[in-house]
C-alpha cells in the first residue's frame, strides 16, 4: 500500500548575481540598491542608472534568484523575485539574499547612506526586505509598485519613520491604476507614511529624467 509523500526543505548554497555601478569604499556617500521587475535582468537593468553613479555614488542591482525563458523553451531569459508556489520560502530567501547584498556593501563603504528603489514586482521585493530592518534607510522609491496589498504596514512604520518615501509612475502605465494608487496612500496615511509623488509621461518603464531628479534630491 502506497503512503502519503510528504513535503521536506532543504537550505542549499547557490550563486546569486549583481552587477554594480561605481567602487564601494570609505569615500562611498551614497548607496542605492536596486531591484529589477518581473522578466528583467540585473545586467539591461542596471543601464538605467548610469547616470547616477558617480565617484560617491555606488548602484547595485541584484538579480533575482529564479530564471525563466520569457517565451517558449528558448531565447531570451527573465528573472522573477517569486510566485505563488512556496511563497513564503522564496520571500525569506531573497530577504536573506539582499540583507547579504547590503552587509557585503556596507563593509567596504560604513559611512554611505542607503537608498533602495524597487521597480514594478521589485517595488514589493524591496517593501517586504525592508519590513525586518533594523538599520536606517535614506530613501524608499516605489517605482511603478506599491506596498504589498497582504503586508502590515505597522511592520515598516519604526523603518521607514525617517525614511524619505517616492511613489514614481507613468501616466499611461495600465498597470498602476488611479484607484489603486489612491487606495494605497490612503492605507499608508494610515501608518504615517507621507510620500512624494513623481508622474512622467510614459508607460511600464524607467525614466532618465525622474532618474536624474531623483539623485539630486
Amino acid at each position: 500500500m502506497l503512503t502519503s509523500a510528504t513535503h521536506h526543505t532543504l537550505q542549499v548554497p547557490r550563486t546569486a548575481h549583481l552587477h554594480q555601478l561605481g567602487s564601494l569604499s570609505a569615500e562611498t556617500k551614497h548607496l542605492w540598491v536596486v531591484c529589477h521587475g518581473y522578466g528583467q535582468l540585473a545586467r539591461y537593468f542596471i543601464r538605467h542608472f548610469e547616470g547616477v553613479a558617480d565617484a560617491q555614488t555606488v548602484v547595485i542591482a541584484p538579480e533575482a534568484l529564479s530564471r525563466f525563458y520569457l517565451n517558449g523553451f528558448s531565447g531570451r531569459v527573465g528573472a522573477t523575485w517569486m510566485t505563488k508556489e512556496e511563497r513564503l520560502s522564496e520571500i525569506e530567501d531573497y530577504i536573506a539574499y539582499l540583507n547579504m547584498v547590503r552587509q557585503t556593501a556596507m563593509a567596504k563603504a560604513p559611512e554611505a547612506t542607503l537608498h533602495v528603489l524597487g521597480f514594478s514586482q521589485g517595488a514589493a521585493t524591496v517593501c517586504r526586505w525592508l519590513a525586518q530592518a533594523n538599520w536606517p534607510v535614506a530613501e524608499l522609491i516605489l517605482w511603478a509598485g506599491v506596498f504589498p496589498e497582504d503586508m502590515e504596514l505597522a511592520t515598516v512604520e519604526h523603518t521607514l519613520a525617517h525614511t524619505k518615501l517616492t511613489y514614481v509612475y507613468g501616466l499611461q502605465d495600465k498597470m498602476v491604476t488611479p484607484e489603486r494608487l489612491q487606495e494605497q496612500l490612503a492605507k499608508i496615511a494610515k501608518a504615517g507614511l507621507q510620500p512624494n509623488l513623481i508622474t512622467f509621461q510614459g508607460i511600464h518603464e524607467l525614466n532618465a529624467q525622474v532618474l536624474r531628479q531623483l539623485k539630486d534630491g
